[in-house]
């Protein structure tokens, strides 16, 4: 149920007033929205005497948001984002459904992108938005429809389709492993090993799989596999990777294995979506495609 329409500001005033609180300044935001001066600050008081409460602190020629406004302006700020959004969704597909899912970067370019056209070549009626997301986020604050996840299955608020697993291979050039005897597990903790942030954990467990012992490992941080496995290309350390994200490098030669002890991760691959948008005619179309996609 809709709040009270005496809480419900025209766009034009929440437009005036988010510019303002924006450029600090009220010439700033008539000339952004084509407006006067004046006309910009009668548009700012309608609002205030409208909520009822002081939104700036003028100071002689300046302005200055109070407590409250700063407050009031981050949530307008992001609402103006997403009526936007919303209605450029609308523009670009008027006739169809529209999906926005949130992709992990590499997960995203490598594996899901080069299948997409075939699921719009079978609903040509759905426009996919992709935003790149790298960690779980709140379905209710943000307009996105469905998301990839990689980790357990649970995400607070959500229903979790599995998709895949995957399994992580030791990955340098031909070069490095050139210049590097290794032949055992142990031999690469005398290596620079190429880390990512989203898994910090990731080369812990493969030692302690492969029986390793250690008291600590160092190495450079990356927060995407994509800028990890180019590093390992470049010859700065052994990274260990997804083998279906390089099987490009790997058939390229630009990657080989640094040793031959593959392992399956933890986690898994899961399509996650809110609950109340389970029957989204998109969103059910994608689940049912990408489904079929993983297991082929």
């Amino acid at each position: 149920m809709l709040a009270s329409r005496r809480f419900l500001p025209s766009i034009s005033l929440l437009a005036a007033f988010e510019a303002v609180a924006r450029t600090g300044s009220v010439t700033a935001a008539a000339r952004e929205l084509d407006l006067t001066q004046s006309a910009v600050s009668r548009q700012i008081k309608a609002l205030e005497e409208q909520l009822g409460v002081e939104l700036f602190l003028r100071e002689r020629q300046t302005v200055r948001l109070t407590l409250a406004g700063d407050s009031y302006a981050r949530e307008i700020r992001e609402a103006l984002r997403r009526i936007s959004s919303a209605s450029l969704n609308l523009r670009a597909n008027p006739h169809g459904g529209t999906l926005n899912l949130a992709i992990l970067p590499t997960f995203g370019t490598r594996w899901l992108a080069p299948r997409l056209g075939g699921f719009l070549r079978n609903n040509p009626g759905v426009t996919i938005n992709l935003v790149t997301r790298l960690s779980s986020f709140d379905f209710r604050l943000d307009a996105i429809d469905a998301a990839i996840h990689f980790g357990h299955p649970h995400w607070p608020g959500a229903e979790l389709t599995f998709l895949m697993s995957e399994k992580t291979v030791p990955a340098c050039s031909p070069q490095f492993l050139r210049e590097h005897a290794i032949s055992k597990p142990e031999h690469l903790l005398d290596l620079p090993l190429l880390h990512l942030t989203t898994r910090p954990d990731a080369w812990e467990v493969w030692f302690a799989e492969n029986g390793v012992a250690f008291q600590s490992l160092h190495g450079m941080l990356f927060d995407q596999f994509a800028t990890a496995a180019q590093a390992a290309v470049a010859g700065l350390g052994v990274a260990l990777l997804p083998t279906f994200l390089i099987q490009d490098e790997l058939k390229r030669g630009d990657l080989v294995a640094a040793i031959d002890r593959e392992i399956e991760s933890r986690d898994c691959y899961y399509l996650a979506y809110p609950s109340e948008r389970a029957d989204y005619a998109p969103l059910a179309a994608f689940r049912e495609w990408i489904e079929a996609e993983a297991k082929s």
